[in-house]
């Protein structure tokens, strides 16, 4: 016993308690998956079915028939997704497709397509 308080020194030598460590499960090993984001190619009339194939195919390294069937779709629609991927994977192909050039086919084309990307929902 203690002579300042009485008690024994079993009673005021304080309980460490060790915390414990969470073990990582399989799960917690697996890298997490990067948000995933669309690009689009967006209509204008600047711009022939063959050089939307071409570019498709050069860039993103469709075949002719799928570019073919995106050419109709942004032709359509006004807008088509051509790639779904990571953000900075997505920006990538913008750049490459804002870089392409002008359809040599069209007097008046002074440019390349337009594109941008959003988040896929």
């Amino acid at each position: 016993m203690s002579r300042a308080t009485g008690r024994s020194m079993e009673e005021e030598t304080p309980t460490i308690v060790r915390p414990t460590r969470k073990r990582k499960t399989d799960q917690d090993r697996r890298p997490q998956r990067q948000p995933r984001y669309h690009v689009i190619l967006w209509n204008d009339d600047d711009h022939t079915y063959e050089y939307v194939v071409k570019m498709l195919r050069e860039l993103f390294g469709h075949q002719m028939e799928h570019g073919f069937q995106l050419a109709e779709e942004v032709d359509g629609r006004g807008r088509a997704i051509i790639l779904t991927t990571t953000k900075e994977h997505a920006e990538l192909k913008c750049e490459q497709i804002h870089a392409y050039g002008r359809d040599p086919m069209i007097k008046v084309c002074s440019g390349s397509m337009s594109s941008t990307i959003e988040p896929e929902s």
